[in-house]
């Protein structure tokens, strides 16, 4: 072979490698979306439709120093970003990222060469000046440049999946602070219908003594509504300590000391209508991370048999030598070898046949987990429609109702018409029903987070199905 050929072989070779050698793109899963495909899309756009879960991304509260600060006001988006900026899994996950990338450019990194020097004719081992001949060669092996882009294809497809499995760790925080936060405001509510039931309470005890007073009620009457203050007495201390747990449970999300004050700025609502369930399905199958990060496994597993099937394609060391001895002109040696896969069945028996194998299991993987997401999809969304049915009957039917007897109650009773049973019953009622709806109201408010995460993206971005209204 022409010393000329052997030169364009090995720049061929080197261009190769150095186009492989590229770095990924750092792109953060939070940076603006790029348009592309659906299917093609990287983790910046579902990133960033995460960051928007109920509202635009803002930047993360401060963090209080002690409990002796002022109280906090936060939104549940401000709950979420400051979630997002200050927990240690996902800085942790953040890291693996980081690890995978530094996994490929060490999968395309052509080998150092090896430069060697041999000094021929001592008369002793320590005594190099009475040599008479003085070798220097120089050594690189060169992998087949289609080796080096397979190898950076199959490197690449774990740097996506490591970066979809960011994503997703993401979105599972996102929902846990919402949720979290849900808590909080339920605890919240319940700690007021308590101190309204005391009030109720209260006021009863005070006619019932004015009227026992009056000789019109008896004494027992007055013994249970004394009972009843007790009880709602015992609630709102049952309620405090609920919302002080939800509280520090919230501030460790946040990355905040557990007894740092805050109160939440948002409140229990009812949910717009849910979205259609086929756009919600087509919606997670193109943009859950485990789709997406299976996706990539399946391409990297592809190049992975291509790059093992070219077991026959020779690496290509080259060296070169220069002779210099003494008292003759310097002469140089080239040399150039190859590797000849002899025992061929070894490699189509080994890691050949393991990763044609290896391809058929991500398949089937895939078509098990696309059931898997439709179902998800399918569970979160029919829990999400009862939770909103039944949180609009408590607000439309059964609350007005209880009030309602409540107050005839009352009324009767101040009348003589009633007895304070009857009224402590009705009581009861009411303030059960004003429980059930606010336990209704986080239910459904849960619901739709978990839906969300079911999909992989916000249900304000998808067209509404049929008004709740």
């Amino acid at each position: 072979m022409h010393v000329g050929k052997i030169v364009g072989a090995l720049t061929l070779a080197l261009a190769v490698a150095a186009h492989a050698q590229q770095p990924v793109p750092r792109t953060r899963p939070d940076s603006a979306a790029r348009a592309d495909s659906a299917a093609g899309a990287d983790s910046a756009r579902i990133a960033r439709e995460m960051h928007r879960i109920r509202g635009e991304a803002q930047h993360p509260p401060p963090t209080i120093a002690n409990d002796s600060g002022p109280t906090l006001m936060i939104t549940r988006q401000h709950a979420i970003d400051s979630a997002l900026a200050h927990n240690p899994t996902l800085i942790a996950a953040l890291e693996q990222t980081e690890q995978a990338r530094a996994r490929r450019t060490e999968a395309v990194a052509i080998p150092d060469p090896s430069l060697s020097a041999t000094i021929v004719g001592q008369n002793g081992a320590l005594t190099p000046n009475s040599a008479t001949e003085h070798d220097y060669a120089l050594n690189l092996t060169v992998p087949f440049p289609d080796r080096i882009r397979l190898r950076g294809k199959v490197a690449g497809a774990d740097v996506q999946t490591s970066e979809l499995s960011y994503l997703q760790l993401k979105q599972q925080l996102a929902s846990q602070t919402s949720q979290t936060y849900d808590s909080l405001l339920v605890a919240q509510r319940h700690l007021d219908d308590f101190q309204q039931a005391k009030q109720l309470a209260q006021d009863f005890l005070t006619r019932t003594q004015a009227r026992y007073e009056g000789g019109t009620s008896p004494k027992l009457d007055v013994i249970k509504a004394k009972v009843d203050v007790a009880q709602a007495q015992n609630d709102i201390i049952s309620g405090q300590r609920d919302v002080a747990n939800a509280k520090a449970s919230l501030n460790r999300l946040m990355g905040r000391l557990l007894g740092a004050n805050i109160a939440p700025a948002d409140s229990l609502e009812i949910p717009p209508a849910l979205p259609d369930l086929r756009v919600l399905e087509q919606r997670a199958a193109e943009l859950r991370p485990e789709l997406r990060s299976l996706t990539a496994q399946r391409a990297g597993a592809s190049a992975a048999t291509t790059l093992a099937k070219e077991f026959w394609l020779p690496d290509i060391s080259v060296g070169v030598t220069r002779l210099n001895v003494v008292g003759t002109p310097a002469t140089y040696d080239t040399g150039i070898g190859i590797g000849f896969p002899l025992f061929f069945w070894q490699h189509t028996g080994g890691e050949v046949s393991e990763s044609e194998h290896h391809e058929k299991e991500l398949a089937a993987t895939n078509r098990d987990l696309v059931a898997q997401v439709n179902q998800e999809v399918r569970v979160a969304y029919a829990g999400a429609a009862t939770a909103l049915q039944q949180a609009q009957y408590l607000r439309d039917e059964l609350v007005p109702e209880a009030q309602q007897a409540y107050t005839i109650a009352s009324n009767s009773y101040r009348l003589g018409g009633s007895s304070a049973l009857e009224v402590l019953d009705a009581e009861r009622d009411f303030l059960d029903a004003q429980t059930q709806y606010t336990d209704a109201l986080g239910a459904v408010n849960d619901a739709i987070a978990q839906l969300e995460l079911a999909v992989g993206a916000p249900l304000a971005t998808a067209p509404s199905g049929v008004p709740h209204d």
